[in-house]
């Protein structure tokens, strides 16, 4: 007999869904394969149900399923990539661009809203704000998927080792072991930090009102202004990417804001970082979905723009296909 009724491990494990899916999203780096496996995840333990004994808690429970789901799942999957893991960067826009890569498994951002969700103490927030970076997510993808399992739970969930050990049918020791490998390997593939240097709401309005302003009128010299010098541009599934703002700003210029009012952006967030949904005007005058583009920002100027060109991206953020107004919503206070 289970320790607890169905409709009890219905009413509790509910409350650990949010947790488990920002938990399957660092594994996977998709949030289309994080909610499958959330899905997968408490299939198998309804169907398991009559096994959870009590001995450990339903969160341990659950945590530990999602990990031999994860595991089992990425056994024949492809480690999901950003195009600056897969190739070296132009340094000037007088490149033939390469052609759209839809079959390579590329890196997914996430909302703040799915990431966040299983808290609202700011000070969480904060502390886990470099854990769902998405340099940081593209750099777990560099190790197996039981060392980023050991990782994520024990660094940036704080599980004990011992615990850990419990979910994946192992020793402490070889815990901590496997927990020593992934730091030195994550410390040989991590670049440089992401940082997301966030000024003041005030000034963060701003730059943001400037960017969104310099791609509405295609004043690249505006943009200019707001980048970095070294400022990195990627666009997957285009495996082509950027590196400095001469070039950034040469190939923007010339394939991107070629021409003034083709552009309108709703600004939100992804992987802790200020994000916004791109829409380009099409033939019917109207403003579609294009993609999102993620934004590090460092020292108050724009050190990373990640242009995730893909219109399903945009609804996954819950935002509407079709351009809705001409004036942007509010970006609100930052998490």
């Amino acid at each position: 007999m289970p320790v607890i009724s169905a409709d009890e491990f219905a009413q509790l494990a509910e409350r650990y869904r949010p947790g488990l899916r920002a938990y399957c999203y660092r594994i996977a780096g998709s949030i289309e394969e994080s909610e499958d496996l959330v899905q997968d995840t408490y299939l198998r333990a309804w169907q398991n149900l009559d096994r959870f004994e009590g001995r450990s808690s339903l969160r341990l429970w659950l945590y530990r399923i999602a990990t031999t789901t994860c595991l089992n799942a990425l056994e024949t999957r492809t480690r999901r990539s950003l195009p600056s893991g897969l190739a070296s960067p132009s340094e000037t826009a007088a490149v033939r661009l390469g052609a759209a890569e839809p079959d390579v498994p590329w890196l997914q951002p996430a909302p703040d809203s799915l990431l966040h969700a299983a808290t609202d103490d700011p000070a969480i927030v904060a502390a886990h704000r470099s854990s769902v970076r998405l340099a940081f997510i593209a750099a777990l993808q560099h190790l197996s998927a039981r060392q980023r399992a050991v990782l994520v739970l024990h660094d940036v969930l704080g599980w004990k080792a011992k615990e850990v050990a419990e979910m994946l049918d192992t020793s402490t020791a070889a815990v901590n072991s496997a927990l020593q490998r992934a730091r030195a390997d994550l410390a040989q593939v991590q670049p440089r930090e992401d940082e997301v240097d966030e000024p003041p709401e005030p000034e963060m309005r701003e730059l943001l009102d400037h960017y969104m302003s310099a791609f509405i009128h295609a004043d690249v010299a505006a943009l200019a202004e707001l980048l970095r010098a070294d400022v990195e541009l990627e666009m997957p599934p285009i495996p082509t990417w950027f590196v400095g703002r001469d070039a950034v700003c040469g190939f923007l210029g010339e394939a991107v804001v070629d021409a003034p009012d083709q552009w309108r952006m709703i600004p939100t967030r992804a992987n802790g970082a200020l994000a916004l949904a791109m829409y380009k005007r099409a033939d019917d005058g109207r403003f579609h979905a294009h993609g999102l583009d993620v934004l590090s920002i460092s020292d108050g100027r724009i050190a990373r723009i990640v242009a995730f060109m893909d219109s399903a991206i945009v609804a996954a953020f819950g935002l509407p296909h079709i351009f809705p107004s001409p004036s942007a919503p509010d970006i609100g206070t930052p998490t």
